[in-house]
């Protein structure tokens, strides 16, 4: 009995990773079907953010950043690399569900499948474009292979509070068709209180302690540190990036598998 349970699970674990792949391939062919840059977008994208961040604000925040324009570029470039992932992998995980609605009425696949299927293609996409650079950032400043082996832990923390994010709002929009207004105030909401283009000692004292609900501060402040800082990695903000993403993830898959059997009536 239990060598038959072990088959049958290996064999669907077999079946969701060749779906899944299938799924990864059609989306980046869709994505970057007739693109110039393809992949690199991911790179341009924040790289010509910085540059007008920097332009505009640059010489006025500088001095939080050692007095420093290259450092302040350096915070500003993750800082967007960081929000740029989440929202392209969330919004796009968003319809998921709801778009693949036609098939899953003929079919049946495990429906969680659509929602990963976009966010490791943008894991993909980050590899190729932007970890490169940060791996090269990581070096010059840090002049250490530890830092960036440490590196991945935040990159992976944030890889599971898009996960989980992307689950819980695939679901949600299969009940509520008006959530993709919504949740762009969200993702408005939660660039705003991210220090992406300013300093983190700017914000008032009253509202620091609201910025802990934000899942990307821990990321970002992580990256930041072990990137730009060139000392040792800081413990605390790597196991607070973790811990984050993993409850943000189990909150998205638990949402999802408990609200899954009610999909089909609404698709």
């Amino acid at each position: 009995m239990f060598l038959s349970w072990k088959a049958e699970t290996t064999t669907e674990a077999q079946h969701y990773w060749e779906l899944l792949q299938v799924l990864i391939a059609r989306n980046l062919k869709i994505r970057y079907r007739g693109s110039f840059l393809g992949v690199y977008w991911s790179l341009f994208n924040p790289l010509l953010m910085t540059g007008v961040y920097t332009a505009i604000f640059g010489t006025a925040f500088a001095s939080y950043y050692g007095n420093s324009i290259a450092n302040y570029v350096l915070a500003v470039f993750t800082g967007l690399v960081v929000i740029n992932f989440f929202s392209a992998s969330t919004t796009q995980a968003l319809w998921s569900v709801v778009n693949n609605g036609a098939l899953l009425n003929k079919i049946s696949l495990p429906v969680s499948v659509f929602p990963i299927s976009l966010v490791v293609a943008n894991i993909f996409q980050f590899v190729v474009g932007v970890l490169p650079l940060l791996i090269v950032v990581t070096l010059i400043n840090s002049r250490s292979f530890l830092n960036v082996l440490l590196l991945l832990c935040p990159l992976l923390g944030l890889v599971l509070v898009c996960t989980g994010i992307s689950l819980l709002a695939s679901a949600l929009f299969v009940f509520f068709r008006d959530l993709p207004y919504f949740y762009e105030l969200i993702v408005f909401m939660l660039w705003l209180s991210s220090p992406i283009f300013y300093p983190a000692a700017i914000v008032p004292t009253s509202v620091k302690s609201f910025l802990i609900l934000n899942p990307l501060l821990p990321v970002i402040e992580s990256i930041r540190q072990i990137a730009l800082s060139g000392t040792t990695p800081n413990v605390y903000l790597i196991t607070h990036s973790l811990l984050s993403g993993m409850i943000f993830f189990a909150l998205g898959l638990s949402c999802f598998r408990w609200w899954r059997h009610s999909f089909m009536d609404l698709l």
